[in-house]
């Protein structure tokens, strides 16, 4: 989950039973997004992002593990928290490889 999203959004998922790591948790608070990817992919972690850099990075090639997507004060935080567990459930993991889901 990218520095971006509030907290509570990974709080709500939690509580749902839903494996949660923010980027300040993975130690990569700050860090370019082209590096968060890279983690994120290598652990096979799709990352929960409003920061449009991360689509410019879908755009230009390569494989990740998945984006989720909203526009930044678009949503509250109980709309997002629902639309990531749909996804969670609906999705498996390998559905979400190198595409980006618009929340």
């Amino acid at each position: 989950m990218d520095e971006h999203v509030a907290n509570a959004v990974a709080a709500g998922l939690r509580r749902r039973g839903i494996d949660v790591l923010t980027t300040t948790e993975a130690g990569l608070r700050g860090a370019p997004d082209a590096e968060i990817m890279a983690q994120s992919h290598a652990a096979g972690r799709v990352i929960v992002t409003s920061d449009p850099d991360f689509l410019e990075l879908h755009g230009a090639g390569g494989e990740h593990a998945g984006i989720a997507y909203y526009q930044q004060r678009s949503r509250t935080i109980g709309q997002l928290v629902s639309a990531l567990v749909l996804i969670y459930e609906v999705l498996e993991p390998g559905d979400m490889v190198s595409r980006v889901e618009f929340l």
